[in-house]
Parts: structure tokens; C-alpha cells; sequence
């Protein structure tokens, strides 16, 4: 029963830290070709389609709600011209931290409330065109917190080294999605009995709905 409930609060903070994006080039691979993304200058929403689902060993955790929405002129927007091309790369754009909420875990007596943050840095969302469109959400050190209680009560934090990034496809519709699967987390875990502490690894599912709010009839897209 001990190694179960050491999983299962992992599997959450994992998850939630997995919200992370930014999109890599592996080793030796073509330099990355141009990438623009439109409208130039809106704002957009990234809202939870289905379930997140959060992974460590045999413990499975969802989430049925994540949100990350504007929250001032700074955040969710697409870079005015010309900052929304980039000649040989991925375009960024700083995003609000985003929210999850009705989280459930498989493991009975264990309740759990995850807090996200901009206290070390900004969370970012990035695209690179291709084929297939990749992207990805990068998370702060430390940006995000997982508290447990009840028969374990427990303190996780992802990405405890420094930003970290998780990686996934973006295509381009009405909406356009991010879609993320078992994409890796690293966190740090810290309490009494029956907690995880040290380093933990879960994975991360989950696809994101991404929304033009300047403009509700235009669609956030990626192209060359």
C-alpha cells in the first residue's frame, strides 16, 4: 500500500509540471526551417479537450480541467509583426500559468490540490513549423506545487532544477490543438510517512483546445 501512494501524488505534480511547452531540435538534426504564426498581435486560450491524464508507474491520475487564459496585455498572445516569424526557428509567446482542477487519483484517502506559479519565471507556449507542427509548454523552476492530504500528506515540485519543457504536436483547425502524449516530468518530493521524496518521474497526456479570443472567427494557426 506504501509504494502505491508514494505513486500517486507523483503522478500528479508530474502532470501538472508537463504543462510546460517548447520545442526541441535533436542532435545533429537540419537546422529548423521558418515558422510564423497568426493573427499577429491576438490573444489566445488554451482550455483542456477531454482529460489530462497524469501517469507514474501503476498509479494513474486525471484532470479534467486545465486553463490557461490571458491575464493582462503580457500573456497568451501572439507576437505582433514581426516578431510573429522567425526566419530559421520556433515562435514563443509568454502564457499565463496554467490551472488544473477535478484532479481524482485511483488511490483511496488521498486528496490532492496543485497550485502553478510564475515565481522563478514566465511560462511560455512555442511552435516550430514542420511536419509535424511541433510545440510544446515550458514551466519556471518550480512552477508548480502539489499538495497532498489525507493519508499522505505530501509536498511535490515540479521542474526543481530550473525550466524544463515538454514537448508535443500542434495542428492547425477550428480550433487548432497542442496535443501532448507521455511526454516525461521530473519533480522533487518532500514529507513524512508515505510520501515520495527525491527525485520523481511520471508522464503527461493531454490535448489543449487554442482559441483566438481578439477574434473569435480567425483560428490561431502555424505555418512557414
Amino acid at each position: 500500500m506504501a509504494t502505491r501512494i508514494f505513486r500517486a501524488p507523483a503522478a500528479l505534480l508530474a502532470a501538472a509540471a508537463a504543462l510546460a511547452l517548447g520545442a526541441t531540435t535533436a542532435a545533429g538534426a537540419a537546422a529548423p526551417g521558418p515558422t510564423t504564426v497568426n493573427p499577429a498581435g491576438h490573444s489566445f486560450t488554451a482550455k483542456l479537450s477531454g482529460k489530462a491524464v497524469f501517469t507514474a508507474g501503476t498509479t494513474t491520475m486525471t484532470c479534467t480541467v486545465s486553463v490557461s487564459a490571458p491575464t493582462g496585455p503580457a500573456t497568451n498572445k501572439v507576437p505582433a509583426a514581426p516578431g510573429n516569424h522567425n526566419a530559421a526557428g520556433p515562435v514563443s509567446a509568454t502564457i499565463s500559468p496554467p490551472t488544473f482542477s477535478g484532479c481524482t487519483t485511483s488511490i483511496f484517502g488521498v486528496g490532492v490540490t496543485v497550485t502553478s506559479n510564475a515565481t522563478n519565471g514566465a511560462w511560455s507556449i512555442s511552435a516550430q513549423n514542420g511536419s509535424p507542427v511541433a510545440a510544446g509548454l515550458t514551466m519556471p523552476k518550480a512552477g508548480v506545487v502539489i499538495r497532498t492530504s489525507g493519508l499522505a500528506s505530501c509536498t511535490l515540485t515540479a521542474s526543481p532544477s530550473g525550466p524544463s519543457s515538454v514537448n508535443g504536436t500542434w495542428t492547425n483547425g477550428a480550433p487548432s490543438r497542442l496535443a501532448i502524449a507521455n511526454a516525461p516530468v521530473a519533480a522533487t518530493g518532500t514529507g513524512g510517512f508515505l510520501c515520495p521524496t527525491g527525485d520523481q518521474t511520471a508522464t503527461f497526456s493531454a490535448t489543449y483546445d487554442v482559441t483566438d479570443t481578439t477574434d473569435p472567427a480567425q483560428q490561431i494557426t502555424v505555418t512557414g
